[in-house]
């Protein structure tokens, strides 16, 4: 199927779903709500986190015993869960899927009391960890090529983030980081993240293939910037916080196009992923304190 074609049916697909819309609070680049949904459930809290090309969406939810699941969401509605086999702590998250549907994240199990990463392909699942001294392992964002990249934990040390691209590991070192995790990578191996300076504030950061970073990338006027998708276009989206500690999710189209959104009525919102198309994923908080997902359309072109 041609792009073109491929676009617009995935967007009448969606609208079908919510005949509803929104807008970014800046007007350069709109950003329109097509749909919103919960994991099938009473009570149960949804966080989607990353979005392909196909339009399907992983991510987690929280039920009402406080157990947490991964999930994938296929483009007609369908939910499947996502359970790691050895998560014996009732806590799975799927954070990243590409186009030949792999889907990355970690889980907990409490025979180690360690935190796990996962590659499920088809079905079946292979642990990753990080290795040598470092244990506790996510991985949060991959590519078509099957390049990722993640966060390693040690008990009492802060967070590291790294690369792995062609089988090789690889730490991203940032120069003043007390600690930073990479959430996402395109398949020119351009890599996303954060990471928190001395003083505890996130930053964002962009790592390029050959490791040069650009850091700190930071909303304009934010008090803190989290990075967590890149598309193979470069645009590249997260949230960030504003003076009065309120969050609201980020569309970066390029260094100098930064757009601001929030979902309508949310206490707080965040965008998680993005796809070619310009289709993004994310949550919002309610007045109740309970997150749902929405998908939505950026109008980039």
């Amino acid at each position: 199927m041609k792009p073109k074609l491929l676009f617009f049916c995935i967007l009448l697909i969606f609208t079908g779903l919510l005949p509803m819309s929104a807008f970014a609070q800046q007007n350069q680049i709109p950003i329109f709500v097509v749909a919103t949904f919960d994991y099938p459930g009473a009570g149960n809290s949804t966080t989607p986190l990353d979005i392909n090309e196909r339009g399907e969406i992983v991510g987690y939810y929280v039920d009402a015993n406080n157990v947490r699941r991964g999930f994938l969401r296929r483009l007609n509605g369908n939910f499947t869960a996502i359970v790691a086999p050895n998560d014996t702590g009732n806590y799975t998250t799927a954070f990243s899927i590409n186009n030949n549907q792999t889907i990355t994240g970690d889980y907990f199990n409490n025979a180690d009391a360690v935190y796990h990463g996962f590659l499920r392909r088809n079905g079946v699942y292979t642990q990753y960890d990080g290795g040598g001294a470092w244990n506790g392992t996510g991985i949060l964002g991959i590519n078509d090529n099957e390049d990722f990249v993640g966060g390693i934990t040690d008990p009492v040390a802060p967070q590291r983030s790294f690369v792995n691209i062609g089988g090789t590991q690889t730490f991203i070192n940032i120069p003043g980081a007390f600690e930073s995790v990479a959430y996402g990578i395109n398949n020119a191996n351009r890599a996303v993240g954060f990471y928190r300076d001395a003083g505890l504030v996130y930053h964002g950061f962009i790592r390029s293939a050959n490791g040069a970073l650009t850091n700190p990338v930071d909303f304009p006027g934010s008090s803190s910037t989290n990075l967590q998708g890149i598309n193979n276009r470069g645009w590249i989206v997260g949230r960030y916080t504003d003076a009065q500690g309120r969050e609201h999710g980020l569309f970066r189209k390029n260094a100098s196009t930064y757009v601001s959104f929030d979902y309508p009525n949310a206490t707080a919102t965040s965008i998680n992923g993005i796809n070619d198309y310009g289709f993004i994923v994310g949550r919002y908080t309610d007045a109740a304190g309970r997150r749902h997902g929405f998908a939505a359309f950026a109008l980039a072109f």
